[in-house]
C-alpha cells in the first residue's frame, strides 16, 4: 500500500511544471508583498505571461488560475481563489472570429495571522499544469 501511495504522489507532483517566469510564458507569476501586517488585508496578483506574452487563441490559451495559501506549520493549504478564463476569440462563426478575449490575470485580497507560502497554479490547454510559490512573512 505504501508503494502505491508513493507512486501516486510522484505522479501528481510530476504533473506540475515550473520555471523562471522571465524565460517561460506559462508560469503563474505571483505579485504580493514579502511581508504583511498581522490581520490586515493585502493584495495578491497572479498572471500568466508577465514578461513573455502567452497566446490567447481558441487553440492555445490559459484556462484557469488557482491561488492557495499554506500557513507555516499546517498540513493543508487554503484555496484563496480561482478564476476561469473562457473567452479566447471563439464565436458562433468559428475559432478566432470574435473580438472578445479574457486576460489570464487575477487579483485577490486576503489576510492572515500566520506567515506562510502563497502557491499559484495555472492550466494551459496545450502545455498542462504550471505552478509557482512565494513566501510571505507576517509582522
Amino acid at each position: 500500500m505504501a508503494e502505491v501511495k508513493e507512486k501516486a504522489a510522484a505522479m501528481v507532483s510530476g504533473l506540475f511544471q515550473t520555471a523562471d517566469w522571465k524565460k517561460e510564458k506559462h508560469v503563474p507569476v505571483i505579485d504580493a508583498p514579502g511581508s504583511a501586517k498581522k490581520g490586515e488585508f493585502f493584495k495578491i496578483s497572479v498572471c500568466v505571461g508577465k514578461d513573455i506574452p502567452h497566446p490567447n487563441t481558441t487553440a492555445h490559451h490559459i484556462r484557469w488560475i488557482t491561488v492557495f495559501f499554506l500557513p507555516d506549520g499546517e498540513k493543508f493549504p487554503y484555496q484563496i481563489g480561482r478564476s476561469e478564463f473562457t473567452s479566447h476569440g471563439e464565436s458562433a462563426l468559428g475559432a478566432d472570429t470574435s473580438t472578445v478575449f479574457t486576460h489570464s490575470e487575477v487579483v485577490l485580497t486576503m489576510k492572515t495571522d500566520k506567515p506562510g507560502t502563497i502557491m499559484a497554479s495555472s492550466y494551459c490547454n496545450i502545455h498542462g499544469l504550471w505552478q509557482d510559490w512565494k513566501k510571505i512573512e507576517i509582522k
